[in-house]
């Protein structure tokens, strides 16, 4: 992809909400026009054949089409309606123990067999100023095989009109529920991925993602106060099949104050509610600054697992690749090595898991064709384990890559990226307003808001979208201006509880940024309702001096 295509495209959606959008804009049509997998072997041979005779002795192809829909609506309006596809080759490959890349969207075999020989010379530059040659982990080859997500409606089939009418019923609620403003919109992503190497895997994979967030705005014009309540509901790796409105799939919140949702939701109902509760925030008391007990829903608890325990396993930030740009970790290699460095409190569990149905990190294998597994990262509160891809493995003392490795194009080259981090559900039965009847002072934190941690991942600070007072075990009325801090190590220890895998849910996110040139991920964070206490809350809406 052109770096003018990616602003093109993204700018058109600049007005609600930036996503990462590549390619060329399409019509809608096209979205239902695979690549033949014989066509794409036979440009994997082409770029394998001409990269071994040129020197290399691994390499790894990648061609990609990836196609995006996205639909953005603003009160009754539709705003724009935008169709993108991106495809092209990139061409991995390994000559005098070094890595080189380029890549084409050319995709003709003379055009591919050149960016292969390419790679091979940018290799054997490489060469020269690496001090160790690369080490990879060994992998199965796996001959011919496919994966593809699992769904029941194909976004792609779906009449345009049905979804922008779906939006602009969602907003009508909104309004009609006390918004001021409404802004809905939906994201679809359809990758094809075809990944061979010299290993001898040929790998095809049809990879599907939805995000329909919305924002409901309400303003009082007698003091020009406003207030917005953003989506509860989660980005997933399925079909249309999501918008369903499943009743069984319905959760109600602790005391009943909203509503919240597993493997579907009902875009009017959480519009309606967005629209209620954006209204109910302006009239909602100010935050007392002090220490609270937080009970935390999982809507909004996977960002701070995100931003305080995914990140900071990431070997390569561990290493100090990332150091330039995104920081380091405090989770260091003398901490793991240890065994016994408390990340966490004993019934805090952590485990990675790139093969959870639904998930937005759900794949069949990663961009170095390594199957998709689970692992545990934290055990008993434990740092037991990082994130590796197949030339980190060997430096953990793991015999294979854990696959997490991803590109988020074919013209970027794979490197370690975050899979699914989640939190284990507790073992003992126990339901979130259980969980509640026993805090004598506390906040109940629902859904995403501002967040700030620092380069090592570990002080931070986290806001919320909806914020409801607990005292002595009741849910006495929401509250505002709510913010807490803490440090990763502090805070997991803190954890007191954990509901069971009744209420087990993910949240998640289109765009986890990492990288110089930088890429997006999508991935999402399991976690059921979590109870930390003696947590600092501060008052954002505080004046100082």
């Amino acid at each position: 992809m052109e770096r003018r295509d990616f602003l093109k495209i993204s700018s058109y959606a600049a007005g609600a909400l930036m996503v990462p959008v590549f390619g060329n804009a399409i019509a809608a049509e096209e979205l239902m026009n695979p690549m033949a997998k014989a066509f794409k072997k036979s440009l994997a041979d082409a770029a394998m054949n001409a990269a071994t005779k040129a020197g290399a002795s691994y390499c790894d192809v990648r061609i990609g089409r990836y196609i995006n829909q996205f639909i953005t609506t603003r009160d009754t309006r539709v705003e724009n309606i935008v169709n993108s596809e991106s495809m092209g080759v990139g061409v991995r490959v390994i000559a005098g123990g070094a890595y080189g890349f380029a890549s084409t969207n050319d995709m003709s075999v003379d055009a591919v067999a050149n960016i292969a020989k390419q790679a091979v010379a940018i290799a054997k530059a490489n060469a020269k100023l690496q001090t160790e040659p690369l080490m990879l982990a060994p992998v199965k080859a796996l001959g011919e095989v496919s994966w593809a997500t699992p769904f029941t409606k194909d976004w792609r089939k779906i009449p345009v009109k049905e979804k922008a009418d779906m939006l602009i019923a969602a907003n009508r609620a909104g309004l009609e529920a006390g918004a001021s403003f409404m802004q809905s919109n939906l994201f679809q992503v359809n990758q094809e991925k075809y990944f061979a190497s010299t290993d001898g895997s040929y790998i095809d994979q049809d990879i599907h993602r939805l995000w329909a967030p919305m924002t409901a705005t309400a303003v009082d014009k007698a003091t020009n106060k406003f207030r917005s309540r953003e989506s509860l509901s989660s980005p997933v790796g399925m079909g249309f099949e999501f918008f369903d409105a499943n009743p069984q799939d319905k959760v109600a919140a602790a005391g009943g104050v909203t509503t919240l949702y597993k493997r579907s939701v009902d875009l009017i109902e959480e519009a309606r509610e967005s629209g209620r509760q954006a209204r109910e925030k302006l009239s909602a008391k100010s935050v007392e600054p002090g220490k609270y007990d937080l009970v935390l829903s999982p809507e909004h608890l996977f960002l701070t697992i995100h931003e305080s325990v995914g990140h900071p396993t990431e070997l390569d930030r561990v290493l100090g690749y990332e150091a330039n740009y995104a920081g380091t970790s405090f989770a260091t290699l003398d901490k793991w090595r240890s065994k016994n460095f408390k990340f966490g409190a004993d019934r805090v569990n952590f485990f990675a898991d790139k093969t959870t149905p639904g998930s937005l990190g759900a794949v069949g294998y990663d961009d170095e064709g390594v199957p998709s597994k689970r692992w545990d990262i934290i055990k008993d509160g434990v740092l037991v384990n990082y994130q590796a891809t197949r030339d980190q493995a060997h430096l953990i003392d793991e015999k294979e890559s854990h696959g997490c490795s991803y590109a988020d194009s074919w013209s970027s080259v794979q490197f370690q990226r975050m899979p699914n981090v989640s939190l284990a559900a507790g073992k003992t039965p126990l339901s979130p307003d259980e969980m509640i009847k026993d805090v004598k002072k506390g906040i109940y934190i629902l859904g995403r808001g501002s967040y700030s941690i620092d380069q090592q991942r570990y002080n931070f600070q986290f806001g919320g979208q909806l914020f409801y007072e607990i005292k002595n075990g009741k849910i006495v009325g929401p509250v505002e201006d709510v913010a807490y801090q803490s440090n990763t190590q502090e805070f997991w220890n803190s954890c007191s509880a954990i509901c069971d895998d009744k209420d087990w849910r993910m949240g998640g996110s289109f765009f986890d940024g990492k990288g110089q040139p930088s890429q997006v991920s999508a991935v999402s964070h399991g976690s059921s309702t979590a109870r930390f206490n003696g947590i600092n809350v501060i008052n954002t809406a505080r004046k100082i001096g």
